[in-house]
C-alpha cells in the first residue's frame, strides 16, 4: 500500500481481502496486479445484486435521495451493469426479473478502491466500514426507479 493512498482506501482495502481464502496473498498479489483487479468470493461477507444499466443508474439515484451514503457499488465497463453489495445471503432469496444475485460459491471482479482500472469500477466505494446496501431499501428503490423509467420511456413514444 502506497503513503499517499487515504485511510478509507487501506480500511476499504482490508474489509475487502478478508473474505479472500488468503487475505495477505490476496492483498499481495491485489497491490501488485498491472490491471487493479482482484476476484474476490461472494457469499461471505456480502452478496451482489447485479441490476441491467438502465435500471441500476436510476436505483443508485433514488438511493442516493433515501440514504446519506449506500452500500459499495460497482460499474462494469460501459455501465452496462451495476452490483449493489447486499448482505450475504440475499441473492438466494432474491426473485426479480433481470436481476442476477451473487452469493455462496461465486466470484466478484473487485477493482482496487481509489485506482483507475480499465474496466469494472467503483461507483461507491467501499469505505471500510461494512456498510452495506438494505435489500428491502434496495427493492423500493428499484421500484421506484422503474416507474421512473416506464414513465420516461411513455413519454418518450
Amino acid at each position: 500500500m502506497s503513503r499517499s493512498e487515504a485511510p478509507s482506501a487501506k480500511a476499504a482495502v482490508e474489509w475487502l481481502v478478508s473474505v479472500a481464502p488468503d487475505p495477505d496473498a490476496c492483498r499481495w498479489e491485489w497491490e501488485r496486479s498491472p490491471l487493479g483487479v482482484t476476484l474476490l468470493p461472494a457469499g461471505r461477507s456480502w452478496d451482489v445484486l447485479i441490476l441491467p444499466g438502465d435500471l441500476g443508474h436510476p436505483t443508485l439515484g433514488v438511493l442516493a435521495r433515501l440514504v446519506a451514503r449506500p452500500g459499495p457499488v460497482l460499474a462494469d465497463f460501459g455501465d452496462s451493469r451495476l452490483g449493489f453489495f447486499v448482505p450475504a445471503g440475499t441473492a438466494t432469496r432474491w426473485l426479480g426479473t433481470g436481476v442476477r444475485g451473487a452469493g455462496r460459491g461465486t466470484w466478484i471482479v473487485v477493482p482496487y478502491p481509489g485506482r483507475a482500472t480499465g474496466g469494472v469500477r467503483w461507483l461507491v466505494p467501499p469505505d471500510g466500514s461494512g456498510v452495506l446496501t438494505d435489500p428491502a431499501l434496495l427493492e423500493l428503490a428499484m421500484h421506484e426507479a422503474a416507474a421512473v423509467v416506464a414513465r420516461e420511456g411513455s413519454e418518450g413514444s
